[in-house]
């Protein structure tokens, strides 16, 4: 018997372990990204969208395997012909001996190299071309606009549609082709075609006639794009707006056309160099290419800028620019309203803006009363300390104004959904079931009216509060009607919750003793294979092995409002602030949806994010846009039910402007956009003209309310967005949603406006407000202020604010009482033909419960500075001269705290006011009868006031100060002010 030693099984070789772990990788790969592609449909199927699904990913993998494939073969196939037309003998050289050893090398392993280079091109290729499916689907559907552009005579359409879809083709082609060219060099290098170090002959004619095919096809190629640049000069920023100027047209498209002459004799040279000896001529075409490129394409057309164009500028691009102007105002939706275009959407009155008649601001009943002193941006901690109510509910960051008619009056109401929010939970209450089983939904929601507080407290005067909740009745039946308003889909909803579960949900005040019985979510109990799915893509094995899920079993996933949107309209741009109202009962969303592009021909571009950047998407938690864009129309409104989950897009202002692109993406996805006579007449109630839209086109009026072409080329009468004043940041103010009532408006309407400086100046050039009124909705209403006077704009308001004799004194005062003071949003009141302004003063303790509560109403009229309480007696004191008496429940004193300027009459424009007496003027015995003659009593009595305060007599101050408030009174009575 003979024995043998054990063998010893040898390590696999790096050879096998490498292709071993590509496999692993690969595989793993394939299973996160079929995962997560699973959870999306079963998210898809849900919100019965399953066909915006398949759209999108069927066109993904048609662009993934067409244009992988054809980069695959094509690169391939030069490889394979570069090997077939590789020379029979290669002299040797020490070059070639050195690629001898690689040629050996690689001989073994050539066609499974081939394959692996053409698969790495291939997916390459196709991973970049499926993220452009929009492109391709927006050519295959893209309609028509019905008006052309201006230089080429082309359907709006072609650019927006047609031009973009060339433009990738011809990139891909132009890759295609470079790569191509890289690679076929490489081959014919290493497998002696080309010779660098050999004496004689350095390329072979078979590498020669491949190098020359693939050279002229990249000049046909070049000769389409300079065909292509032609129609991209309506994109021209060389000038002195977006879009072809005198250069672009006189100089620049000539030169197009004749460097497209010379790209396509190059590609027909460089072809026929494939069949004769010699390189000389397409090498000299090649060269004069370039050359032209550089002479006709760039420097003469800067000599034409510089010696013809500059000198006589304004008079060679005026036509131009009027392009523009018309181009950029119909792409933005910001076209005047004329007898000629009745559909326009812009509406300018020039505006005396003098100080208001006192009788005028109490004849107003439409927009003095509804001042909003609540500023939803300021005032979440307060709806937190007041309505959170139990540590695990909570508010969004930003707050929302909305509109209800209670009693017959329509009101503006800051609003907020009461939510979950898991950061309040304690650290021990932190583990999977609570997160994910327990906490899963918000309740209720919150109303308050903006123009009024609690007048002991400063607080909001809440309408609709509490859990359940109970607001203002009618009859004994709500006011507001409320059927369901548990928030399963929110801002501050979890990742995900799993419901109706073996596990009793926190619903209310109490213990859990809720279950899930919508239909919201997808079904996950009993199902193993989503279960897993879900565990994989959630990261989180306890959805796989919980034992708390039974059958009926659902999670929850996508719940933000927006992203759910966003899922659903990949095609849309949202706006960054989505708002709840109550709608037929139940707590809805409301999304405002765009269609966007910045292939609109002479219309200028702007950022979107720096366009709609303002003080309060610096400071809080609200979306930011980003990209470029110089066409917009909100064009869809989205809601998604707050219990279920459900999304629906609705079509909106077709009739007043149509929009070809939402035409397009309804023509790709069908059935997804829903009329807008769907609505229901309360969702129409409650829609809003969005606020990101209003940005961009504010924006675009500071310069583009200029109709004269020479005008808006010298740029005297632009103008801009003021910074916030109650922020040092220097970031735009924002507009505000509020009831007024504009000129030409016949009622109080739900507007949101905004002040607008001259360029470069703290003075007002205008206010714009746009209506969100099913009547009015869109029209925006610009009053021109007159610009050969100084109208104090925001900054200058505020400054005169805080500088006030009087006032400084109270809000040093609250400071040194342990509080802080939160300045609110500074409004501004077109009133009888005049201006007004007022701010809310907020004051919030040092402590972490502490919340801003109203302490004064601040309002400016004319050069005088009134403040109270309330926004009564603050009109009040302005109008009587300035100064106060301040609010005992604030502290200080309740005599009269003496500002030191004069009081015109209640009549009379800032530039007539009386200066204020050096010394006190004589008072009346006899009572004067008009109110005129009152105001300039109280405002002797007030210099009175001032003149005693000097001696230090104490008699002399009560009774000048008694003097005061009986004068003041009269007045008070003679105006008859409200309050």
């Amino acid at each position: 018997m003979t024995l043998h030693a054990p063998r010893l099984r040898r390590p696999p070789r790096p050879a096998v372990v490498i292709p071993i772990l590509v496999v692993i990788a690969v595989i793993v790969l394939l299973l996160t990204v079929g995962t997560d592609l699973y959870v999306d449909l079963l998210f898809f199927r849900s919100v019965h969208y399953s066909g915006v699904f398949s759209t999108v990913l069927w066109t993904r993998v048609l662009l993934f395997v067409i244009v992988g494939v054809f980069a695959a073969v094509a690169i391939g196939a030069n490889v394979v012909v570069a090997y077939l037309l590789r020379p029979s003998y290669v002299p040797m050289s020490p070059e070639q001996q050195q690629l001898e050893s690689y040629r050996v090398h690689l001989q073994p392993y050539r066609k499974w190299a081939l394959v692996a280079l053409s698969a790495v091109v291939g997916i390459a290729f196709g991973v970049a071309a499926q993220h452009r499916w929009a492109t391709v689907q927006l050519f295959l559907h893209g309609q028509s606009f019905g008006q052309t552009d201006p230089q080429f005579h082309r359907d709006i359409g072609y650019y927006m549609f047609t031009l973009p879809f060339e433009r990738m083709i011809l990139t891909y082609l132009f890759a295609v082709v470079i790569v191509s060219f890289v690679i076929t060099l490489a081959m014919h290098y290493l497998y002696g075609g080309v010779r660098v170090q050999t004496r004689g002959q350095k390329v072979s004619p078979a590498a020669k006639a491949q190098l020359s095919v693939l050279i002229g096809l990249f000049a046909a190629l070049k000769a389409w794009a300079y065909w292509l640049d032609r129609f991209g000069l309506n994109f021209s920023g060389r000038g002195k707006v977006t879009g072809a100027g005198y250069t672009d047209v006189h100089s620049v498209l000539p030169a197009k056309n004749i460097l497209l002459g010379i790209a396509v004799l190059c590609a027909v040279l460089f072809f026929a160099n494939a069949f004769r000896r010699g390189s000389a001529l397409p090498a000299i075409s090649f060269g004069l290419l370039v050359l032209s490129a550089i002479v006709i394409g760039g420097i003469y057309p800067a000599i034409v800028q510089q010696f013809k164009v500059k000198p006589n500028e304004i008079t060679r691009e005026a036509p131009y620019i009027q392009r523009n102007i018309a181009a950029t105002r119909t792409a933005y939706g910001i076209q005047p309203k004329t007898a000629n275009n009745p559909d326009g959407t812009v509406v300018t009155t020039t505006y005396p803006a003098a100080t208001p008649s006192a009788s005028a601001i109490t004849a107003d009943k439409n927009t003095v009363p509804n001042t909003r002193l609540l500023d939803p941006t300021k005032l979440q901690p307060t709806y937190e300390q007041l309505q959170q109510l139990r540590a695990y509910f909570g508010f969004p960051q930003s707050l929302d104004v909305d509109r209800y008619t209670v009693d017959g009056k329509e009101q503006a109401y800051v609003v907020a959904a009461r939510e979950v929010d898991l950061q309040g939970l304690a650290s021990n209450q932190k583990n999977w079931p609570n997160e994910h089983l327990v906490y899963t939904h918000g309740q209720g929601f919150v109303a308050a009216p903006v123009t009024s507080v609690d007048p002991n407290s400063g607080a909001p005067v809440f309408s609709v509060q509490d859990i359940p909740p109970t607001g203002p009745t009618k009859d004994s039946a709500p006011a507001i009607k409320i059927d369901q308003a548990r928030v399963y889909y929110g801002e501050l909803s979890p990742r995900y919750s799993v419901v109706d579960t073996k596990q009793k949900e926190i619903d209310d005040l109490d213990q859990a003793n809720y279950t899930y019985d919508g239909a919201g979510g997808v079904d996950v109990g009993s199902k193993f294979i989503r279960r897993l799915a879900l565990a994989v893509h959630f990261g989180d094995y306890n959805l796989f092995f919980s034992s708390a899920l039974n059958s009926s079993s659902q999670i929850l996933y996508n719940r933000d409002p927006r992203e759910r949107v966003g899922k659903v309209a990949p095609w849309l741009k949202l706006d960054g602030d989505p708002y709840p109202a109550m709608i037929d009962g139940r707590l809805t969303w409301i999304v405002d949806g765009y269609t966007t592009s910045d292939s609109y021909p002479y219309s200028e571009r702007v950022s979107f994010g720096e366009a709609t950047n303002d003080s309060t998407k610096a400071s809080q938690n609200v979306a930011k846009q980003a990209g470029q864009i110089n066409y917009i129309r909100n064009s869809v409104k989205a809601t998604v039910d707050a219990f279920t989950g459900k999304v629906t897009l609705y079509e909106f202002n077709q009739d007043k402007q149509p929009d070809p692109v939402l035409k397009t993406w309804e023509k790709i996805f069908p059935g997804t956009v829903h009329p807008q006579s769907d609505m229901s007449a309360d969702l129409v109630a409650h829609l809003r003209y969005p606020e990101d839209l209003f940005k961009v086109q504010r924006e675009l009026l500071t310069r583009y309310h200029v109709s004269d072409a020479k005008a808006f080329y010298q740029g005297g009468d632009f103008w801009e967005v003021p910074p916030d004043p109650t922020t040092d940041n220097g970031a735009p103010q924002p507009a505000y949603y509020s009831m007024s009532q504009m000129p030409g408006q016949g009622k109080a309407n739900f507007n949101l406006t905004t002040s607008l400086n001259f360029r470069g100046r703290p003075n007002l050039a205008a206010v714009a407000a746009v209506s969100s009124d099913a009547a009015d909705y869109g029209t925006i209403r610009v009053l021109d202020l007159p610009g050969s006077t100084n109208i104090n704009g925001p900054r200058n308001v505020e400054n005169q604010i805080r500088s006030d004799t009087a006032f400084k004194p109270q809000l040093t005062l609250l400071d040194q009482q342990g509080s802080s003071v939160v300045r609110g949003n500074l409004v501004v009141l077109p009133v009888g033909g005049g201006l007004i302004f007022a701010q809310p003063f907020y004051a919030q303790g040092a402590g972490a419960q502490s919340y801003p509560t109203l302490k004064y109403v601040v309002v400016v009229y004319g050069d005088k500075v009134g403040f109270a309480s309330n926004l009564q007696d603050a009109i009040k004191q302005a109008i009587s001269g300035g100064g106060g008496v301040v609010n005992p429940s604030v502290g200080g004193s309740t005599g009269p705290s003496l500002g030191p300027s004069g009081s015109p009459s209640p009549s009379s424009s800032p530039s007539a006011s009386a200066s204020p007496s050096a010394t006190p003027g004589p008072t009346s015995s006899a009572p004067p009868t008009d109110v005129g003659a009152l105001a300039e009593q109280v405002q002797r009595d007030a210099d009175a006031v001032r003149a005693a305060q000097t001696t230090g007599d104490l008699a002399k101050i009560n009774a000048a100060q008694q003097k005061y408030a009986e004068d003041l009174a009269k007045l008070v009575a003679a105006l008859d002010l409200p309050g």
